[in-house]
């Protein structure tokens, strides 16, 4: 699959890219991509702290009054949540928010995400990321050019510094590493942007 390598400015820059139709030519599968968000959004998940309940409470649980003629309710147990000290009363429990999910189905997930904005044309690809000042209103600009809305732009190995300090404001552009690309975000933003840094790295990424 051939894509045009466009610059920030808008125009071409060079020649074509040839992508992996092997990375960026997958038929996408809603069942895999579902499994694959469902995944990412459960380990974001933290677990509750748990509260000591009644049978948790390092107390006595000898009868500590009499049974009658108290002038009070019958207790028998200082564990009882409503006394001070007592176990809580239906309290957090900790809950395992931590799935699995096989390696091959993820990296298929990924492909299959990249693959689905190829196919609709919602993929860009950049010479790189070069701005000549770390401006936001300037990239503001650049970047309407191009026609982008709401984007994920995935850089090489190092993010561009000038780019990312440029681009911090704008609340339409996301900023990220090629090691952390991944599928919700993928689908979340309607243009993907990649540098040739990025398309490399990907690439080497699943055949490597």
């Amino acid at each position: 699959m051939k894509v045009k390598v466009q610059s920030l400015d808008g125009g071409k820059a060079g020649s074509d890219i040839e992508l992996n139709d092997d990375v960026f030519g997958i038929e996408p599968r809603a069942d895999i991509l579902h499994r694959v968000v469902t995944w990412q959004l459960e380990k974001r998940r933290g677990t509750a702290r748990a509260a000591r309940e009644r049978g948790d409470v390092a107390r006595t649980g000898k009868k500590f009054g009499r049974q009658k003629g108290g002038g009070t309710a019958r207790h028998g147990d200082r564990r009882a949540p409503i006394f001070v000290g007592g176990g809580k009363a239906h309290g957090p429990r900790v809950r395992d928010f931590n799935p699995s999910l096989n390696k091959k189905v993820r990296a298929l997930g990924l492909k299959m995400a990249l693959s689905s904005k190829a196919r609709d044309g919602k993929l860009i690809v950049l010479d790189n990321l070069d701005v000549k000042e770390a401006k936001t209103k300037q990239l503001s600009e650049q970047l309407g050019k191009l026609g982008l809305g709401k984007a994920l732009v995935i850089d090489g190995d190092a993010l561009n510094v000038s780019f990312a300090l440029a681009s911090s404001n704008i609340r339409e552009v996301n900023l990220l590493p090629a090691i952390g690309a991944n599928v919700y975000d993928i689908l979340k933003h309607e243009t993907l942007v990649l540098t040739r840094a990025a398309v490399e790295k990907l690439e080497a990424r699943f055949n490597g």
